[in-house]
């Protein structure tokens, strides 16, 4: 098991396994019909160059890069650990830059997201991950929306075919030929001077319009 772990964070085989898994993305994406709803709400922030904060669940990163319309890249807040890593290599694939931070064993510098945010650059974070609870909001994203007073904009997907993986984030692998849906949600500013008490509200607020977007999204599909 220790030489199969070895073999898999080998520079090399990351570079090669990625590789792999963005063409089978690109399968997906070439074989299946993709419906994007409610796109006029990135629209505005795009057309204006204003930035915004991507909101979706750690499980639905496999395809998220095909709800962008825009020429600017969507930067990622991904995790140190390997498998954020190699998610960084095959994010290249699709205009999705990984966010470096540095980081300890009790937090992350958010200075890396606070520059890109105060350059009109887009930024995508996983408010459940990098390790969940899973679909459960954490405090960062509502912070660093509250801090730089850039809007967070939550978005849901669906897919006809799929398989569940048995991850912590019940991660979603959307099959060839199926149909898909991304629903945006509304945008949700959060006030520079919300109390402890109210970044609670605006978490669960989150939470909620997040999966009201992909009860949509499964609507739109027929799921």
């Amino acid at each position: 098991m220790k030489i199969n772990k070895k073999i898999i964070k080998n520079y090399f085989v990351q570079q090669f396994l990625a590789f792999i898994i963005a063409l089978y993305i690109k399968l997906v994406r070439v074989t299946s019909l993709i419906k994007v709803e409610n796109i006029e709400t990135p629209q505005y922030y795009w057309k204006d160059n204003k930035p915004f904060i991507l909101a979706f669940w750690h499980s639905q990163l496999m395809m998220i890069s095909y709800c962008w319309n825009s020429n600017s890249a969507i930067n990622i807040l991904a995790s140190g650990h390997s498998d954020g890593r190699f998610g960084a290599i095959v994010g290249k694939y699709f205009k999705l830059n990984n966010i470096p931070t540095s980081s300890n064993a009790k937090s992350i510098s958010l200075k890396p997201i606070f520059t890109l945010l105060k350059n009109s650059n887009y930024i995508g974070i996983t408010p459940d991950g990098p390790r969940g609870p899973n679909q459960k909001v954490s405090d960062g994203i509502i912070k660093i929306s509250k801090a730089t007073q850039v809007p967070i904009i939550p978005i849901g997907f669906a897919s006809s075919k799929f398989k569940t993986l048995k991850s912590w984030d019940s991660f979603l692998i959307t099959k060839p030929f199926s149909k898909c849906a991304f629903v945006w949600g509304q945008t949700m500013t959060i006030p520079k001077n919300c109390t402890d008490n109210e970044i609670e509200e605006y978490k669960n607020k989150l939470e909620i319009e997040l999966n009201i977007c992909i009860k949509k999204a499964k609507t739109e599909i027929n799921a």
